[in-house]
């Protein structure tokens, strides 16, 4: 892909957008609902680079903590990122950025190690801002925020991640990604 103003624009947007309508797709299953939002931030961390995909996810946050409605449930505001779910949007971003890097710094390594390593930073680094933010900001006890915030998403969201990753994999055979 041409490495121009436009596609510089334009890919974090399609990524912010990707993250919107990932939300419609909602299973509340108590504190926190099932998404697949995990999957577009993983998408983003494998495909994009570093600064790219921080900036697509936080563009997402960032739209809906100004009211757009485009958080799980059609919410938005600042009222959302106070809420149960708050810890994982901010999760959100950080594990974009950082994914994005260590799938950077182990690209030499064998195929499949690259994206493996980065998906599970990734996740990693939403849990542990989501599960913190039911501890500190909501008032859970860690053992509640555990059992609300991560243990009922973790085979879940290890599907996202094979899914995400056979899509990046996809992606960068054609070779219409920034690098």
């Amino acid at each position: 892909m041409r490495n121009d103003t436009a596609s510089r624009v334009v890919i974090p947007a399609l990524f912010a957008a990707l993250l919107a309508t990932s939300a419609w797709i909602t299973i509340p299953i108590g504190t926190v609902p099932i998404t697949l939002q995990s999957l577009v931030v993983f998408l983003a961390a494998l495909t994009l680079p570093p600064v790219t995909a921080g900036a697509a996810v936080g563009a997402y946050v960032g739209l809906g903590a100004l009211g757009v409605p485009i958080f799980a449930g059609a919410k938005g505001g600042l009222g959302v990122l106070a809420g149960p779910t708050g810890g994982y949007l901010v999760g959100f971003v950080v594990a974009a950025f950082i994914g994005a890097l260590v799938r950077r710094a182990a690209r030499s390594l064998p195929e499949a190690l690259p994206d493996a390593l980065a998906v599970f930073v990734a996740l990693a680094i939403v849990y542990a801002a989501g599960w913190s933010w039911l501890v500190i900001g909501i008032g859970l006890t860690s053992d509640a925020a555990f059992v609300a915030g991560v243990a009922p998403f973790v085979l879940l969201d290890a599907a996202k991640a094979a899914v995400a990753a056979a899509i990046a994999g996809a992606l960068r055979r054609t070779n219409v990604l920034p690098r």
